[in-house]
């Protein structure tokens, strides 16, 4: 039986490259093409669709909230986020929202078609360099705990953002923070942006002494 496909995906190049590719196995259909999540889930209403290739950043509804409207209205759906970005954050959120696996877009044909059938098959399609991402998530997530026993913080940082609040301490620049933990330095800005918020402060001194009463960091 063939395995029915829609892509989400905003740029119309990224998808004629995605369905080429699975054009290799003719036991892999591209019943539905989107530009954006909103239009996915209108096509979906008249379509039975097996897997959903998903782009995250795409305009009226990226791909994090359509997953979990998916994952709500089509239980019986596979999603696989297929996307250029890395970002912990992004694999943690996706996972949560209900999809199946999570891969870069510079996957070939053939892997692409494997993990694919994988993920019918009941697996969960995650690359090698994400799958590692997703395991130092994990363990952040368990470092950034309180170390006080019964402590509970009373804002919700991220393991990204400890961590990073952990290298800032240590004296490292945004550019630095950046090649350490694989992301922009504009992305690095972002998360301090959202430190910043949550704390409710207005720069880095005093969000380190914040985290550091608070035993997020030491």
């Amino acid at each position: 039986m063939s395995i029915k496909i829609a892509i989400a995906e905003d740029n119309a190049r990224t998808r004629i490259a995605i369905v080429q590719k699975l054009a290799q196995d003719p036991s892999v259909q591209v019943c539905i093409e989107a530009g954006n999540g909103a239009e996915l889930l209108e096509k979906m209403e008249s379509q039975t669709i097996d897997l959903v290739l998903m782009d995250i950043e795409m305009p009226e509804l990226n791909g994090i909230e359509t997953t979990a409207h998916i994952a709500e209205r089509y239980p019986y759906c596979k999603v696989i986020m297929l996307t250029t970005f890395d970002d912990d954050e992004k694999i943690f959120q996706s996972i949560l929202a209900g999809a199946s696996g999570y891969l870069l877009k510079d996957e070939t044909g053939t892997e692409l078609i494997s993990y694919i059938q994988q993920t019918i098959a009941g697996g969960a399609a995650m690359s090698a360099s994400i799958a590692l991402k997703a395991l130092n998530y994990i363990r952040a997530a368990e470092a950034s705990k309180p170390k006080q026993a019964g402590q509970q913080p009373d804002c919700h940082l991220t393991p990204r953002e400890i961590e990073l609040l952990e290298l800032l301490k240590d004296g490292l620049g945004y550019k630095q923070i950046g090649a350490s933990l694989e992301i922009s330095e504009g992305t690095v800005r972002k998360h301090l942006e959202n430190i910043y918020r949550k704390l409710q402060v207005n720069n880095k001194v005093s969000a380190i002494n914040a985290a550091m009463r608070n035993n997020w960091i030491s």
